[in-house]
């Protein structure tokens, strides 16, 4: 018997299956890039998450941010803020305190400690990123940060729909 082979092309990936590729794929690529910021922060006693806050309240300056902005500007959502920036402020990274014209209100101020330990990383965060990405030329890495651009801001519209 003489076995005949296919001169056709093999078939590409249905839609869906090429979604879940990628969707598998960013979702592993993330991970593996957080193991590395993890590593690295955690040398300064510092989570992600609180590094993310430090950074947000370094952002907002002296005028600080309520809880609530804070977390809407987090990388991952934190289920329990309040938590999170209590076990901060007990450390001295941050401080809380009623706004005079709205007492419901609580605005969250990095201290000059948390600034100290920001400035310490910002130089190691920034050659983390460098190794990590430093392989993409500068064209590819600004596309690839357009993608993942469109890709969050529909994510995000179909959360606001949900």
């Amino acid at each position: 018997m003489i076995s005949r082979r296919s001169t056709r092309a093999p078939k590409q990936a249905p839609p869906q299956d090429l979604e879940a590729l990628v969707c598998v794929s960013l979702m592993k690529t993330a991970d593996l890039l957080a193991r590395g910021a993890e590593a690295l922060l955690k040398t300064s006693g510092l989570s992600v998450t609180q590094y993310n806050v430090l950074r947000i309240l370094r952002g907002a300056g002296e005028h600080g941010l309520a809880c609530s902005e804070v977390g809407e500007r987090l990388i991952s959502r934190d289920p329990d803020m309040t938590r999170l920036l209590d076990r901060m402020e007990k450390r001295g990274l941050i401080a809380r305190a009623r706004e005079e014209k709205d007492r419901r209100v609580v605005k969250t101020r990095i201290t000059p400690e948390g600034l100290r330990i920001l400035a310490e990383l910002d130089s190691p965060v920034r050659e983390l990123h460098h190794r990590q990405l430093r392989h993409l030329p500068a064209k590819q890495l600004r596309q690839l940060s357009l993608l993942l651009e469109r890709v969050r801001a529909h994510a995000e519209s179909q959360d606001a729909l949900e």
